[in-house]
């Protein structure tokens, strides 16, 4: 549980970033910021379910992830979705499919499966009606192109 709620923040701060045209690092730093101050305020665990060192830790990665490759993730994108730029599509979904991405290249400890469905999981969550089946189908597309001698057990 602590994981999917780190993506969730890890999804906040690169769609905020995204939507105000800010600074990835300093939304990042404000919202772990406010998660300290709501902590303080409520004298509970901020962000519903504790989390904890680990967790703040694997979404400070996914975020920094995405800030020192995102040519890298974006090119891989672009390569996969056809018909569409990334200023036609939903900005949830897009930023979905970006952390995930970049949880799948930069985070080999995390198995495919896992990261494809909790992006699912994230974009049904945040985004339109047929999200998961979009982030699904660009996903599974990468892992396919990324690991064709696998293609038959496809995520």
């Amino acid at each position: 549980m602590a994981r999917r709620r780190a993506r969730e923040l890890a999804f906040r701060a690169l769609f905020q970033a995204d939507r105000g045209g800010n600074d990835l690092d300093a939304v990042w730093r404000q919202i772990r910021a406010d998660l300290v101050e709501e902590a303080r305020d409520d004298g509970e665990e901020a962000y519903d379910d504790a989390l904890d060192a680990d967790a703040i830790a694997f979404a400070d990665r996914l975020v920094r992830a995405y800030r020192d490759h995102r040519e890298e993730i974006d090119g891989e994108l672009e390569a996969l979705i056809e018909g569409w730029s990334f200023q036609q599509m939903a900005q949830t979904d897009l930023n979905v499919l970006r952390l995930a991405v970049a949880e799948m290249l930069h985070e080999p400890d995390v198995p495919p499966r896992v990261t494809l469905e909790m992006a699912v999981r994230l974009a049904k969550r945040f985004g339109g009606e047929e999200s998961g089946r979009f982030v699904n189908g660009v996903l599974g597309s990468l892992y396919r192109r990324r690991h064709p001698s696998t293609a038959e057990s496809t995520p």
